[in-house]
């Protein structure tokens, strides 16, 4: 009987630990973000016996309060984003989500500025007085890459006229409607493409790769960076060799997530890095001897550091 038990027992426990149900909270279809997600929650899926479904929203200000709360299991954004939201600064001021936990970094995420290919507009001082996209109320984080990036010319967003939008991706369709004349997105993501065509052609603006410049962007956006650009079928729109505004885009749960979710999920990143590339271009730059680096104030998840343990690359640098 005892025996009986026992099998039975064991089967139930493996059971639920293949039935295991996760949520991968990203940005909108068409954002980096999204397209990320699916890969991660394909090599979760079929590598990590972990059943993973994506759940887009506007976004991470939006879903970070329900990784806190354990109610979703992931979630994707940039070091930025989560930072405040520990610390409960910027614009998740006096609501820190302490418990928040990095599990891993993906790339560097490449910020730009797009005009039509055959605008007149060749620098960002070009834009001065120009209808632009601004306010971004569900994605507050895109305000101080703006006010970085402005500054690197001496401007600020007052200098423009703005065009009040949600969301990048809103935004794009409202610059590919002729409303605004520039458009703010990651480079490599699906939306650009599709501005792209529906068009006739966009163009990335550089920004100046001087020290004043990374100054500006220290001093607005600490996390940010210059960042080389060159043309390629992944970068729709770098026309020519630029600099971009950089900053890390990463995996993140909460403690409230299991620690073999996190551990997964570390896991089947280092052992498919160069299957996640083949299937969406951004992860052509994930690496294997960064994605443990050091995000301080943000620490990583106890299950990802188990996995960066065994794997020979922590503690993180």
């Amino acid at each position: 009987m005892m025996k009986r038990l026992l099998v039975a027992t064991l089967a139930g426990v493996a059971f639920a630990a293949s039935a295991q149900q996760v949520s991968i909270a990203t940005s909108n279809p068409g954002s980096i973000y999204h397209s990320s997600g699916s890969v991660i929650a394909k090599l979760l899926n079929e590598k990590g016996n972990v059943q993973t479904t994506i759940q887009p929203f506007a976004s991470p200000n939006v879903f970070i309060p329900s990784i806190e709360a354990g109610e979703i299991q992931l979630g994707l954004a940039n070091i930025a984003e989560v930072r405040y939201a520990l610390e409960g600064s910027e614009h998740f001021q006096g609501r820190p989500y302490k418990g928040l936990r990095a599990v891993a970094i993906m790339y560097p995420l490449r910020s730009a500025i797009f005009v039509r290919k055959d605008s007149p507009i060749r620098s960002l001082a070009d834009l001065k007085g120009r209808p632009v996209l601004d306010g971004f109320s569900s994605q507050k984080i895109i305000l101080p890459l703006l006010d970085a990036m402005y500054a690197t010319v001496g401007m600020k967003r007052g200098d423009m006229r703005p065009v009040q939008v949600p969301t990048v991706v809103a935004g794009a369709d409202v610059f590919a409607s002729g409303k605004s004349d520039m458009f703010f997105f990651a480079i490599g993501a699906a939306k650009p493409k599709e501005v792209d065509a529906s068009v006739g052609g966009i163009r990335m603006l550089s920004l100046a790769n001087t020290p004043e410049a990374a100054a500006a962007i220290k001093k607005h956006f600490p996390p940010g960076y210059l960042r080389l650009e060159k043309p390629s079928p992944v970068n729709t729109g770098v026309l020519s060799d630029s600099y971009s505004l950089a900053y890390d885009a990463l995996v993140f749960a909460s403690l409230k997530t299991p620690d073999n979710i996190a551990y997964q999920t570390a896991k089947v990143m280092y052992e498919n890095g160069k299957s996640m590339g083949e299937q969406f271009g951004p992860f052509r730059l994930f690496d294997t001897k960064t994605m443990a680096k050091d995000v301080s104030p943000v620490e990583y998840h106890p299950g990802a550091v188990k996995f960066y343990k065994e794997a020979g690359i922590w503690p993180a640098k």
